[in-house]
């Protein structure tokens, strides 16, 4: 039988994956998950969270909409808006600027790209 444990079913793969030491559970009442970096924070909100666990090894896997925030802001209330990554590559491309100025722009121009970008421009 050719393709493995694709005939499976979900009830014969978890047994397998216990078998093997592998269990997976999902992570109840996750609202976001927050990424940090040195110099943004990645915000993944409506976020799934799966741990998976191999012989005392965690692994986490998450699903949701992706959000970029400038560095620390992400947890704070008074944080401001976040900015899809889409909206900040286009400000960061269409002006020629970093990512923090894109960023600065964005929050001057409520989230507008376009206006975003003549304010980068214009300076």
């Amino acid at each position: 039988m050719a393709g493995g444990m694709r005939g499976m079913n979900p009830r014969q793969m978890q047994k397998a994956m216990r078998s093997m030491g592998i269990t997976q559970k999902e992570v109840p009442g996750v609202m976001e998950v927050i990424i940090r970096t040195s110099d943004k924070d990645i915000v993944i909100t409506d976020a799934e969270v799966v741990c998976i666990d191999m012989k005392g090894q965690k692994s986490y896997q998450v699903t949701g909409e992706e959000e970029v925030r400038a560095q620390g802001s992400a947890g704070c209330s008074e944080s401001g808006p976040a900015f899809a990554r889409e909206d900040i590559e286009l400000v960061m491309s269409q002006a020629n600027c970093d990512e923090e100025t894109a960023i600065t722009a964005l929050k001057e121009a409520d989230g507008q790209p376009a206006e975003a970008i003549i304010k980068v421009i214009s300076r």
